[in-house]
Parts: C-alpha cells; sequence; structure tokens
C-alpha cells in the first residue's frame, strides 16, 4: 500500500495568523516544528495501518517548509516547487493507493483560518461547475482522475465541514476551532498527534485504488478584487473574461483544469503591484 500526503501549513496545528506561514519569519520557523509533527502523526498512523510506502509532497507556498531532519525515516518527501501537478505530485504515476490532505484550509472568500485559494490575497472566490471549490475540492478532482481515493483531511473545523461536500467518506481531524481569520482555538501538538495518527490508522483501511473519474468538462471560474486581475489571467489561452473581475474556461480533464488554474493564479500573483493590489 502507497500513500500520499499532500501537506500543507494554513491549516497544521499552532497557525492562525500570515507570520506562522511566511518562510523567514521568526514565527514560521516556530510553527514548522508543529506542521513537521501533525505530518509525522500521518506517517506513523497509515503505516500503523498497514502502509508499505508513504510519499510527502510539501504543498505550502515555497514548498521548502517541513523539516526533512525531522521527518519520520520511514517516509520520503517531494520538497520544492515547479512540479507538474503542484499540491498532489506523484498522485499521476499509477502506484498511489490512497491520499491525504494534511493542514488544509477553507477558500478564498469563506470563513475559516486563513481561507484563501492558491493565492492568499486577490483572489475572491473559486467555483467548480457552479459550485464553491476550496484546493481540496479541486485536488479531488485529480485525485479521481487518476483513481485515488481522499482518505484523511485535516485543517480547522471549517476545512472539516467543507471536506464533507467533495471527500464524504474522508477520516477528519480538526486541529483547531475557527474564531476569525486570523484567531483559533488551538489544541497543543501533543494532543494533535495523537488523533491524527488514530485517523490515518483508520483511513489506511480503506485504501485501494478505484476506477478513475473522468468529470470532464470542468468549467472553472476565478473571482480577483481588481479588473487588472482578471485581464492578466485572460492572457491564458481558453481563459475568458465574465465580468471585469471573472474569468472561466473549461478542461476536459482534472489534469488540464488544474495546471491552467496555476497558470492564471501565476499571471494573477505577478500582475499584483505594492499598495494597490
Amino acid at each position: 500500500m502507497r500513500i500520499l500526503i499532500s501537506a500543507d501549513m494554513e491549516g497544521a496545528t499552532g497557525v492562525t495568523w500570515p507570520a506562522d506561514v511566511t518562510p523567514g519569519t521568526e514565527q514560521w520557523q516556530r510553527c514548522r516544528s508543529m506542521f513537521t509533527s501533525d505530518v509525522n502523526a500521518a506517517v506513523s498512523g497509515f503505516f500503523a495501518g498497514g502502509a508499505r510506502e508513504v510519499l510527502v509532497n510539501e504543498a505550502h507556498a515555497t514548498m521548502r517548509n517541513l523539516l526533512l531532519e525531522r521527518l519520520d525515516e520511514r517516509a520520503s518527501m517531494i520538497t520544492g516547487r515547479h512540479k507538474d501537478l503542484s499540491m498532489v505530485e506523484g498522485i499521476q504515476h499509477g502506484d498511489v493507493d490512497g491520499v491525504a490532505f494534511l493542514g488544509y484550509h477553507s477558500g478564498a472568500g469563506a470563513e475559516g483560518v486563513l481561507a484563501h485559494t492558491y493565492l492568499p490575497n486577490s483572489i475572491t472566490g473559486v467555483w467548480l461547475n457552479g459550485e464553491p471549490a476550496d484546493e481540496g475540492r479541486l485536488n479531488s478532482y485529480v485525485a479521481a482522475e487518476y483513481g485515488v481515493p481522499v482518505l484523511l483531511i485535516t485543517g480547522d473545523d471549517r476545512a472539516c465541514v467543507d471536506a464533507a461536500a467533495f471527500a464524504p467518506d474522508a477520516h477528519t481531524v480538526a486541529v483547531k476551532r475557527y474564531i476569525s481569520r486570523y484567531a483559533a482555538e488551538c489544541r497543543p501538538p501533543g494532543a494533535t498527534h495523537g488523533d491524527i495518527a488514530e485517523a490515518a490508522e483508520a483511513a489506511a483501511a480503506e485504501a485501494g485504488g478505484t476506477e478513475p473519474e473522468h468529470r470532464g468538462p470542468l468549467t472553472v471560474e476565478v473571482e480577483v478584487d481588481a479588473a487588472h486581475l482578471a485581464g492578466a489571467a485572460a492572457v491564458v489561452p481558453g481563459v475568458e473574461h465574465v465580468s471585469p473581475r471573472r474569468v472561466r474556461y473549461t478542461c476536459q480533464s482534472a489534469f488540464a483544469m488544474i495546471r491552467c488554474f496555476k497558470a492564471v493564479t501565476t499571471l494573477v500573483s505577478n500582475a499584483v503591484e505594492a499598495d494597490y493590489g
């Protein structure tokens, strides 16, 4: 049994505000340990549940946040940016029996600790085939296309509620309770570690390849907070304006959908100017 862990940071134990996840800050350095603890808990649980291999894909920002020197030695890790499938890199090779979305969070425009979709700001909403889409929903479509079930999701309580809409059979662990975008009632890593490990062990029993689901056509709409950002996104072939601040594109596969989304967000991010956005 081979398990992939897609590890994001905003939904990790103890994380509540931007400095906690911004590389180079004192707070980020501190929170890296708690982030690694969450990942190690899942690794331990999956091995206890019968996993033969666990591959961790670093999925936050620079994708160089997890402490490799503290990672469970039974696991391996993909670290660094510019990967074909970004947050779910490694799922595409036909050898993954289940995926965990660790440290995930609510999407742009929703209530949740550090809620956003790919970009920390600028994007105010994302919809997939008319449904609000956070990173978990987008990545779940990619997983389904490769016949990989979503086994486990961790984050704040709002992220766990959101998960029921796109991965109703997944086990969930809320490591903190949402109070505001930058505040949460947090449990210490000693407590969340045990809960994550227990959930991962139980989830492992449900691993196993499924028939690939091709859910196309997939139409994505992205709303941004300034008209010039929508103009930047529309440079991507196939992306069209819906309104001054909203663009839309349609793909026949989840693989193409997530790669186009990455292109759109990259152009939007690079079109942001200081102060005025």
